[in-house]
């Protein structure tokens, strides 16, 4: 879910979801208006259906993001059929981008092409599971999973092709090379970053800190939550925070208090408070779960 700029006022908010059956699914984004005093979701409309379905009800993607500008991005996984992330006549395994009424912007960089999905921003995606937008540098970050290893953080450009099944950092399940066997390939963009052993990286948001950027993932397989220090469009420092302490991290947020929550994948799963340590060392300790 995303939260409209302007909800104090109108109230939108953005949902991703999987709709169908266990035989046939796709991703969907919906819009609607939340009821605070009712807690009912009032006049919903879907702006997005993936297509074709999929059988496969992993590898879904499903994350959102929602710039000042107006732009909806939607990160799609490749349903466990790799090739499916390099065919632009198909939305798995891309990032697509729509305005928020669900139209399709002019200046897409598939719009002309034939038989392309005009939503297609950037394509060769496995499964993106975390995905931020920088209003104030105007940029799209995504992490998506590796196979065995290979786990990746990019800076989504319009057009650019990031190279699964054709390339990666890890390796198949059975311990086979991926595509070429090669981490790199020519009209391939490389991650940012990227992890081996795999962490499983979920959930992404942006801190800004005076001159300091990080970016802040979850980590599932990882259990941790993961700062990368960003100096431009580099990585220069990553620092690995509660590492085992609560469990699978499935998404991140930045609060409008300026502090961290996170939400544990657990079936008691829980929504915690993070504070800065020098907060940290005057309560005594991080905040109980909320």
């Amino acid at each position: 879910m995303v939260v409209d700029p302007d909800f104090a006022r109108t109230g939108t908010v953005y949902l991703s979801y999987t709709h169908g059956t266990q035989d046939a699914s796709t991703v969907r984004i919906l819009k609607g208006r939340l009821d605070l005093k009712t807690r009912r979701l009032l006049d919903q409309t879907v702006l997005f259906e993936s297509d074709p379905p999929a059988s496969a009800n992993e590898q879904l993607g499903g994350r959102l993001a929602l710039t000042r500008d107006g732009y909806l991005f939607l990160s799609l996984g490749d349903r466990w059929e790799p090739q499916r992330a390099q065919n632009l006549s198909d939305h798995a395994g891309s990032i697509i981008r729509i305005h928020t009424d669900g139209s399709v912007p002019s200046t897409n960089p598939f719009v002309s092409v034939p038989g392309a999905k005009p939503e297609i921003w950037s394509y060769g995606h496995r499964n993106p599971q975390g995905l931020i937008g920088d209003d104030e540098a105007g940029q799209v970050w995504a992490t998506e999973h590796g196979p065995q290893g290979g786990d990746e953080l990019n800076l989504i450009q319009p057009g650019r092709n990031y190279g699964w099944p054709m390339v990666s950092h890890g390796l198949n399940y059975d311990g086979s090379p991926v595509g070429s066997g090669n981490a790199a390939a020519p009209g391939v963009e490389e991650p940012v970053h990227f992890w081996v052993p795999s962490i499983a990286p979920s959930g992404l948001t942006m801190q800004r800190e005076g001159a300091q950027v990080s970016l802040f993932s979850g980590a599932l397989a990882g259990q941790t939550v993961v700062r990368l220090v960003l100096a431009g469009k580099r990585v220069v420092a990553e620092q690995r925070l509660l590492e085992g302490e609560l469990g699978r991290i499935r998404d991140v947020r930045l609060g409008p208090d300026g502090l961290l929550y996170i939400i544990t994948d657990d079936p008691e799963g829980r929504l915690y408070q993070l504070v800065p340590a020098t907060e940290q060392a005057r309560r005594g300790g991080y905040r109980p779960p909320i």
